[in-house]
């Protein structure tokens, strides 16, 4: 059975020309029970709406604005939201605006145990993004209006991905698509991939050098990829620091400012590592010791032939 969603709508600070992507995008994530839309229909601010309205069967709630200058529409799309809570059975609520005032709102929704699914114009301030588990930029709909400007950089994303690969192998898991479209939305609620130029998730993950996709039937695993020459060169240049600092070995510190400087961007996540001194303890005939606060690397006299 589909998930069940009310759809909320601020007429007051949303275009109707974003209703068809809005009802085209939903249909994701569940069946559409509610189609609510809030404001002022006396208005001529709102004329656009108001054949849009009949079109895709949403119903409009009179909201007389009493105030000159305030939105609302606010309470009234809040206390039917709250009276949805607790007298519909729904699994999620799509709260569409620009406006940060439904930012408690969505927070308390998901107090309650139900999906939020934020959407507004890319004026939407980042408290009502980050209060939605997800969270959609109208103007991304729109066929030619993608845009990397104000996203989340590329090589933030990658390195979110890689940390999530990296924790995954620490505990013997494989890391699925799924899940890494799941985190990366939970740390950026407005992640879209759409901002970026790609329509599958897949497509975008494949752009980045240190990731790499495995297919095996209808199940995409994402790995990290392996520059074998460069792992290879790595390896031995920590080989040779250790085996010719002799007996006492060299610190890790000092070791790891060394591979930095001769390997500019090393990082151990990056070969599946969490920590240092993991890393360095996984090279068979060397031993980490205690050397008061600071630990040491040293081969093993059984690998002195090495």
């Amino acid at each position: 059975m589909e998930d069940r969603f009310a759809l909320l709508i601020d007429a007051d600070n949303v275009s109707a020309k974003y209703i068809e992507p809005i009802l085209d995008e939903l249909s994701k994530y569940g069946n559409v029970t509610y189609k609510r839309i809030y404001g002022d229909w006396t208005s001529t601010n709102n004329a656009g709406w108001k054949e849009e309205l009949l079109n895709n069967s949403i119903t409009p709630i009179q909201q007389f604005s009493y105030t000159h200058g305030k939105n609302s529409t606010d309470s009234a799309m809040i206390i039917d939201a709250m009276d949805m809570l607790y007298t519909s059975e729904l699994e999620g609520f799509c709260l569409v605006s620009s406006d940060s005032d439904f930012t408690k709102l969505a927070s308390r929704l998901r107090e309650s145990g139900k999906t939020v699914i934020g959407m507004g114009e890319n004026k939407t301030p980042a408290p009502f993004r980050k209060a939605c588990d997800i969270f959609t930029v109208l103007e991304l709909l729109l066929e030619g209006s993608m845009s990397e400007n104000d996203a989340v950089a590329r090589s933030q994303i990658e390195e979110a991905v890689v940390k999530i690969i990296t924790e995954n192998q620490n505990d013997d898991r494989v890391t699925g698509l799924g899940e890494v479209g799941s985190r990366l939305v939970k740390l950026y609620p407005d992640f879209d991939v759409r901002r970026y130029g790609y329509s599958l998730l897949s497509k975008f993950l494949e752009s980045f050098p240190k990731l790499k996709l495995i297919q095996s039937g209808s199940q995409i695993t994402v790995t990290l990829y392996e520059d074998r020459n460069r792992k290879e060169q790595i390896e031995e240049f920590i080989r040779r620091q250790i085996k010719d600092a002799g007996k006492h070995g060299v610190s890790l510190s000092v070791l790891g400012n060394r591979i930095r400087s001769r390997f500019g961007d090393f990082k151990v996540r990056d070969y599946g590592f969490s920590q240092f001194k993991q890393y360095i303890q996984s090279f068979s005939g060397v031993h980490v010791e205690e050397d008061g606060e600071n630990n040491r690397a040293v081969y093993e006299k059984k690998d002195d032939n090495k």
